[in-house]
């Protein structure tokens, strides 16, 4: 038996003040990787925009509903490493019996660069999820200007997952 999952999140991204001292504590973090110190991303939570795309993604993929119907109680109890919003839909998915096959991961976003970062996202999101690197497929793509993201307003991520049985 298959399942196939398909998710979607965005956060709108901040640059820290430059040349003083920043009030923000949080960087910017992405796939469980610390990418950036120049910018931080606006959410209650981390913002890891690629692993809230992947809750999504297989929530949805076991018949569930978005981040927010089951990791909205984690955030108030203070919970806000997305790390482990992810290890709780991930034991959704094994009680329901699936494990992964693969991930499919795009973000759109002008900024910061990203490509440079592939390979410990990869092997970041292959430890989270219990699957191989070969199995965690991630691309980026600058929206060139043509929607918010693609003005570096923000990020913006879809992925699919392929469960199995």
């Amino acid at each position: 038996m298959f399942r196939v999952g398909v998710g979607l999140d965005s956060h709108r991204i901040k640059l820290k003040i430059n040349g003083q001292k920043s009030t923000v504590k949080k960087n910017l973090i992405l796939g469980g990787v610390e990418v950036n110190k120049e910018y931080y991303a606006l959410a209650d939570s981390d913002g890891d925009v690629i692993i809230h795309s992947l809750c999504n993604t297989l929530s949805t993929a076991i018949g569930g509903g978005s981040l927010d119907t089951w990791a909205g109680e984690m955030f108030k109890k203070g919970i806000t490493d997305s790390k482990e919003f992810l290890r709780v839909i991930l034991e959704r998915v094994k009680e329901k019996g699936f494990k992964i096959s693969n991930v499919s991961i795009m973000v759109e976003g002008q900024k910061p660069k990203l490509e440079r970062f592939r390979p410990k996202m990869k092997a970041s999101l292959a430890k989270l999820l219990g699957i191989s690197k070969n199995d965690v497929g991630i691309a980026f793509t600058t929206g060139q200007d043509l929607t918010a993201f693609g003005k570096g307003e923000g990020i913006q991520v879809f992925s699919a997952v392929l469960l199995h049985k």
